[in-house]
């Protein structure tokens, strides 16, 4: 799912259930994100148009044809994304650090991202969302990477350490969602539930497939827009059985809490408990770390 693919998205592993594991995660979470040309390097997201145009912030000529959607035979054209550069444009490919110019194509299916040129500081990230590409660039001095000292997070919760069981479906159900930009929907495939004891009562969280082994589950609660963000995700080891322990403590922010040119995933229809859960990340602005 857009904005999640990153390499500084971290899984949970383990239990979770002591607080020397909970300062380690911390501890790495917050490195992931001191990444140079991480979430926190973004400085502009600009839509690509057929007609070639400048872009703010970085060299070149950029256009894109979008493609279109599958038809009725499930054929598809995911169209291309092309940038004219000169020689003087000092540009360079982010991956090789060689010198990028001339007339340069790149095709991704939607929900992808590439890392593709630098000039700099900044390196310009070619994605597709929504069946359209755009760039976001990505400064390694931008102000927000440079003031950032850690997220602010509650104090560790063993109460929020909980078990439960995960209720597979038969096979993925695909859900559409909103993002944290209004111009950009998705969806994704939900593959099951988790059922867990809160405060004397059941609940239920949808759950996705997060890849290597886990479960990602994006829900609202009762302290979004006070002291936490929106909403935020959580990462759980997905069961060889039924059994799963779902560590609050371990709950982050998307990548839209930090940045106005996110993408993410808000929460599918369900996936709100009433109860606060005051563990894991607060909102970044947050005075408490």
């Amino acid at each position: 799912m857009c904005d999640t693919d990153s390499p500084t998205v971290l899984p949970t592993t383990g239990t979770g259930t002591t607080r020397q594991d909970w300062e380690r995660f911390r501890l790495n979470r917050n490195a992931a994100l001191s990444d140079g040309h991480g979430w926190l390097s973004l400085t502009s997201l600009q839509w690509l148009s057929a007609e070639a145009a400048e872009l703010r912030l970085f060299p070149g000529l950029w256009s894109a044809d979008n493609g279109w959607a599958a038809d009725k035979e499930g054929n598809t054209d995911d169209g291309a994304a092309t940038l004219w550069a000169e020689p003087g444009d000092g540009l360079l490919f982010a991956d090789s650090q060689l010198p990028a110019s001339g007339t340069l194509t790149a095709t991704l299916a939607d929900e992808e991202s590439l890392l593709w040129v630098q000039h700099g500081s900044t390196i310009a990230e070619l994605a597709r969302r929504g069946g359209r590409y755009l760039v976001r660039t990505r400064d390694s001095q931008s102000p927000v990477l440079q003031a950032f000292h850690g997220v602010p997070v509650f104090d560790f919760r063993a109460d929020l350490v909980l078990p439960g069981r995960f209720e597979p479906y038969p096979g993925p159900r695909v859900v559409n969602r909103t993002t944290a930009n209004e111009t950009v929907s998705a969806s994704t495939e939900i593959v099951g539930e988790l059922v867990f004891e809160l405060d004397g009562h059941d609940h239920r969280l949808l759950a996705e497939d997060g890849g290597s082994g886990a479960l990602d589950v994006t829900f609202h609660d009762a302290t979004n827009h006070r002291s936490t963000a929106g909403w935020r995700k959580l990462t759980v080891p997905r069961p060889s059985g039924t059994a799963v322990v779902l560590d609050f403590n371990k709950s982050m922010n998307y990548p839209s809490a930090f940045t106005a040119f996110g993408t993410c995933p808000m929460p599918v229809q369900g996936n709100r408990l009433d109860a606060p859960i005051e563990a894991g990340e607060k909102a970044p602005d947050s005075d408490d770390r």
